[in-house]
């Protein structure tokens, strides 16, 4: 038996580049990102120097201070794609995997000072026009109707049936789009994250859609984000308006979806969760952001851009530098988090939504639609259990994201087509359908919210047995 030769240092099969400086893409930065950012952290500190697809040189920021620092500067490190020195040089193709989500685009998150604000403005205050107890109805309506799907099978995926289609469910009602867009754009979704050969044509499927949804609201308005963001007072543009919708989906759905997902495993996996959750020293609202502070939903965030040659952990950072923030090596940082064992209950400090003043602006309703859509999986299937060990659970990962590739679970079956919309009265239906993009469908409102709150502890006692 002859053993495989050794690919050569240049190769992007091996982990290194040509002059020894570490991929964040290809075999081994996929299989275990986290394990590579500890080796970079051992040899580089809180910075360290990476290539990303094609070998482009960035900076990887690994410490929490530094990740902080980054976003909290935009004087020091903009937003501005333009300034890419790489880019300017045209060392980076139209046709780059990193394209959609590195090319410069009139949204609030490529731009700083006053442009940022009328633009992020705009964005913050439309997204604030929605009732937090709307958009849960929305959550508590497709869930059930997700859960509808499989729940006289008595097994399922969590991650393809439940984490993956329920933000963007909830997202293309809220932005205004008919509720057949969402099985399609989270194939389209998921391939522009990936970074693939085909991120482009994703792309450009998402912005038509956009497109459409814009043209169709200058005649008709509706309650959505998109009317919204054409009625506000800082007057944006078409195409801002649509840049800024597919910014919102694009996030709220690779964030939740991972979030939901993270969080279900770890409630299904975690004895220290389970005896936190059944003994109430913890509630569903603590565990997501014990979560967000281990398996943030995003890895990393690109990028920033030096505006000028400074100092960043020790490390020489040149104009035009790209930066990555690391949030998931900063959460780990050993300087703030020495044990990681211990819980962090309540604590809100962590990177999962980066900082500064491009700070996600969507959080909130990313952690209503985990909150409110496990709570009411967990009621519904309340002996819901792993379906194989949990050491057996398998991770995809790309530059930008780790998420499950299946979350397999068993429970009793339960009544299909039993449950009912949420204030309507109405059986939901079956069978979501995938379709093209559909012609023009009227937005739906949010019907009025019923007082009062939603309990935490119901299906925690039944799941774990607590009292």
């Amino acid at each position: 038996m002859t053993t495989p030769p050794t690919p050569p240092p240049g190769c992007p099969a091996h982990g290194l580049g040509p002059d020894g400086v570490r991929r964040l893409y290809g075999p081994e930065a996929e299989a275990d990102p986290m394990g590579l950012y500890e080796k970079l952290r051992a040899e580089h500190g809180t910075v360290a120097p990476v290539l990303l697809q094609g070998d482009l040189p960035a900076w990887l920021v690994l410490g929490h201070r530094e990740n902080l620092d980054v976003a909290r500067t935009p004087s020091r490190f903009s937003r501005d794609s333009r300034r890419w020195r790489a880019l300017r040089e045209g060392k980076v193709p139209a046709d780059h995997p990193l394209t959609p989500v590195t090319a410069w685009q009139p949204v609030c998150n490529f731009v700083d000072g006053s442009d940022h604000e009328r633009l992020r403005t705009a964005v913050t205050e439309s997204l604030a026009r929605f009732d937090r107890r709307g958009i849960r109805r929305y959550v508590t309506r497709f869930a059930r109707q997700l859960i509808d799907e499989f729940a006289g099978a008595g097994q399922a995926d969590l991650v393809s049936r439940f984490a993956e289609h329920l933000p963007m469910l909830v997202m293309t009602q809220l932005v205004g789009m008919p509720e057949s867009y969402g099985p399609r754009l989270v194939e389209a979704a998921r391939d522009m994250i990936k970074g693939t050969e085909t991120a482009v044509a994703s792309n450009e499927y998402v912005m038509s859609g956009l497109r459409d949804l814009v043209a169709r609201r200058r005649g008709q308005s509706g309650h959505d984000l998109a009317t919204w963001l054409i009625e506000h007072p800082s007057q944006l543009s078409d195409e801002e308006i649509v840049q800024h919708l597919r910014l919102v989906l694009i996030a709220a759905f690779e964030s939740t979806s991972n979030l939901i997902a993270n969080t279900l495993k770890v409630v299904l996996t975690d004895s220290r969760f389970r005896a936190s959750l059944s003994g109430g020293h913890m509630t569903l609202p603590d565990a997501l952001e014990q979560v967000l502070w281990d398996e943030p939903p995003f890895t990393t965030i690109l990028g920033r851009w030096a505006t000028g040659d400074t100092t960043l952990g020790g490390r020489e950072i040149k104009a035009g530098d790209l930066l990555l923030l690391g949030l998931a090596a900063g959460n780990v940082d050993p300087e703030i988090r020495p044990d990681l064992t211990t819980p962090v209950h309540g604590n809100r400090s962590h990177l999962a939504f980066s900082g500064g003043p491009h700070e996600c602006p969507g959080q909130d309703v990313g952690r209503a639609i985990a909150d409110t859509g496990i709570d009411t999986l967990l009621n519904r299937l309340p002996d819901i259990r792993l379906a194989i060990p949990g050491e057996e659970l398998q991770y995809v990962s790309s530059l930008m994201s780790r998420h499950l590739v299946e979350l397999p679970v068993v429970f009793t079956p339960r009544p299909v087509g039993g449950a009912k919309a949420a204030g309507t009265g109405e059986a939901l239906p079956a069978q979501r359908h995938s379709e093209p993009l559909p012609a023009a469908a009227p937005a739906r409102q949010a019907a009025p919210a019923p007082a009062g709150n939603r309990p935490q502890r119901g299906f925690l006692a039944r799941l774990f047995g607590g009292h």
